[in-house]
């Protein structure tokens, strides 16, 4: 089945919220309690968008999963280096939307200029880990006890990937609004269909 990788839209939000709602409701996958709805997913993909791009896999119509990047840490420092997410429905788990969201997702990355994405998983997760490390993301470590849910304490461990060497002095990452429409960004997108 065909799927096409395309940026997200506010349009989108109730279809993210409900591919969501289950890592709130069913699992410990998100540290959320409430799932949040369609008029808050429509809040954070507007805002995600005004820097980072925001991803959705679309099979026949409906989002069948999301990956996004978003600000690791607030001080300026920082402002190289992105934490990313992905979440795939159900119904689409281990059919390699994970692996071509993210694919297509650090490729704009790379053309924004950033340099580091970090990835946070509740453990135990070996789905997660798994992709992750298969993506070339490596353990940085873990926080112990980090969040309760559920009536129990969960750690959340960590894992990094380099997005492209390191440089002295490089430029402000450019939002993600400066790359769309651009020879790069139109190449990246096309490698985001899958049949």
């Amino acid at each position: 089945m065909t799927a096409i990788i395309r940026m997200a839209t506010v349009e989108d939000g109730e279809q993210i919220a409900a591919v969501y709602a289950p890592s709130v409701t069913a699992a410990v996958i998100s540290f959320e309690v409430e799932p949040p709805g369609a008029a808050e997913m429509e809040r954070r993909i507007t805002e995600t968008l005004v820097m980072h791009p925001w991803l959705v896999a679309e099979r026949d119509g409906e989002v069948a999963g999301y990956a996004r990047a978003g600000r690791f840490k607030e001080r300026a420092a920082y402002q190289w280096s992105v934490e990313t997410s992905v979440y795939i429905r159900a119904t689409a788990h281990r059919s390699g939307l994970g692996r071509a969201l993210y694919g297509v997702l650090f490729d704009l990355l790379v053309l924004q200029g950033f340099y580091r994405a970090y990835a946070g998983v509740t453990l135990p997760n070996p789905a997660s880990v798994g992709l992750h490390e298969s993506l070339g993301f490596t353990p940085v470590g873990v926080y112990r006890a980090a969040g309760y849910k559920f009536g129990a304490w969960h750690d959340v461990g960590w894992w990094e990937r380099g997005l492209q060497p390191l440089v002295a002095d490089p430029p402000a990452p450019r939002p993600i609004t400066a790359i769309v429409g651009t020879a790069g960004y139109e190449r990246a997108m096309r490698g985001g269909v899958l049949l």
